[in-house]
């Protein structure tokens, strides 16, 4: 018995065309096969139209979500799908009734080969062959030449992250650079086997203008793949990303590429992502001096972080590593990853939140952590609200944002009670948690209240904003 062939059709505003497209599908010689649509949030009444459709032809099935992208639905569908097979076939193009054959007795005859294409015909507004240069690796580390309609095993989609939902561009090639990253070779059909709909504002032509984005999505999810062949990253000027990548060094700690293309859970100056429970932390690329100082001198901040984070376990979330970029020893990126921590809140929740659950206690649990920070010559010098975390109940107190971090042998008292100056809260709070501190330390807790109290950070109080 054949094996079953899953035909995946993403469906959006597509009602002039999508009958035409499953048309083309179902005239295929070969059988046993499934078309899974997926209506991606349709506006007009494509949805309806491939519904009736269906009713007719038992081999298709429609399905709906809300709008999310064309590679939402192709992953909807896929997961859905019951074949051996997947093939994506966008609902305004056409296929010949021989393609499914062809394509089905090369994977079966090859096992070697990962993914099978076709020559394409443009129609509509624009017409002609559809001109692709010769498949290698090196240059599909720099563009795209397979087009989303080309075959592959659902075992290997299996062994990926599927298509990209992050990034509305280019979603095909970013998944054919997810499937030869396990190797395997490419097949392209020798004859004409696909009818590629060429439409005025298309999402072809709409996806030229999110370049920028598609070319870091591409190297935050295939890094591996991009220094085997390019040596490096995908530039934006991408034919010369070989030639740059030549005065560029990699520094790292640690298996980085498994937690690099996680999903942004904060951006700002740094940004910070976020996978299977570890959380990576990108800072900005620093300015020239710096980044000559970081580069050829000082130690980064990731690397900072990275070995400052090993010398305070229970301290702060676990180290799992760190990578630096440098060009011509000028350093230009740089990534720290740790653990996910436990904890679910910030100092800055419990600012003007005078009934937060446990208040008291978990203020009086930060005091005592700062001292068991002070005990062992700890000094974080932006010891902030935003870096101070807790667990419901103050039974776990974390710190993170570690690169600025001094280490002493001793800490004066002095320098013991300024480091709560940037802890912005009221004065009540203050006085339970320096109170709090002061009994772990050994110090008058009346004079360490007051002193801390008193000595806010200068920039709070030029601002006015010392919440007194």
């Amino acid at each position: 018995m054949k094996p079953l062939v899953s035909v995946i059709v993403p469906l959006y505003n597509a009602a002039p065309y999508i009958t035409e497209a499953l048309e083309s599908i179902l005239m295929s010689g070969y059988r046993p096969i499934e078309v899974v649509v997926v209506n991606d949030g349709s506006t007009d009444d494509c949805f309806q139209v491939a519904q009736a459709y269906a009713a007719q032809h038992p081999e298709v099935r429609v399905l709906s979500q809300p709008n999310a992208g064309a590679s939402a639905a192709r992953n909807h569908a896929i997961r859905e799908s019951k074949g051996v097979y997947i093939l994506p076939v966008d609902a305004d193009n056409r296929i010949h009734p021989m393609y499914i054959e062809e394509a089905v007795q090369v994977l079966e005859q090859r096992p070697e080969v990962r993914v099978v294409s076709c020559r394409a015909e443009f129609f509509g507004a624009r017409t002609g062959e559809w001109i692709t240069p010769k498949f290698s690796h090196a240059l599909l580390a720099r563009k795209n030449m397979i087009d989303t309609c080309a075959m592959y095993r659902r075992a290997d989609w299996n062994r990926t992250l599927g298509y990209n939902e992050h990034c509305a561009a280019r979603e095909d090639w970013d998944m054919w650079l997810s499937l030869f990253e396990l190797g395997g070779e490419f097949v392209r059909l020798p004859d004409i086997r696909l009818y590629y709909r060429v439409r005025e504002g298309s999402k072809r032509i709409q996806d030229r203008a999110l370049k920028h984005t598609l070319i870091e999505q591409i190297n935050l999810r295939h890094p591996k793949y991009m220094e085997k062949y390019l040596g490096g990253p995908l530039h934006y000027h991408r034919t010369w990303s070989r030639f740059l990548n030549a005065f560029r060094c990699v520094k790292q700690v640690g298996d980085f590429e498994r937690w690099y293309a996680g999903d942004v859970i904060f951006q700002r100056r740094n940004t910070l992502r976020q996978t299977e429970g570890v959380v990576v932390k990108q800072f900005a690329t620093p300015g020239f001096w710096k980044g000559l100082w970081y580069g050829l001198i000082g130690k980064s901040k990731a690397r900072r972080s990275y070995e400052y984070a090993l010398r305070m376990p229970g301290l702060t979330p676990e180290p799992v590593a760190y990578r630096e970029v440098r060009v011509c020893g000028w350093l230009r990126e740089s990534w720290y990853a740790c653990r996910a921590s436990a904890c679910t809140h910030t100092f800055n929740e419990l600012i003007g939140a005078p009934d937060f659950p446990h208040r008291e206690e978990i203020l009086k649990a930060i005091g005592r952590f700062t001292a068991r920070l002070h005990r062992q010559g700890i000094l974080h010098r932006d010891y902030s609200g935003g870096n101070i975390l807790f667990n419901q109940d103050g039974s776990l107190v974390e710190v993170i944002d570690l690169n600025r971090i001094s280490w002493k042998k001793a800490l004066s008292r002095t320098e013991r009670w300024q480091n709560f100056e940037r802890l912005n809260i009221d004065r009540k709070a203050l006085r339970i948690m320096a109170r709090a501190y002061a009994e772990s330390m050994g110090d008058d807790p009346d004079e360490a209240a007051e002193y801390i109290i008193t000595h806010r950070w200068k920039k709070h109080v030029k601002q006015g904003i010392t919440n007194l």
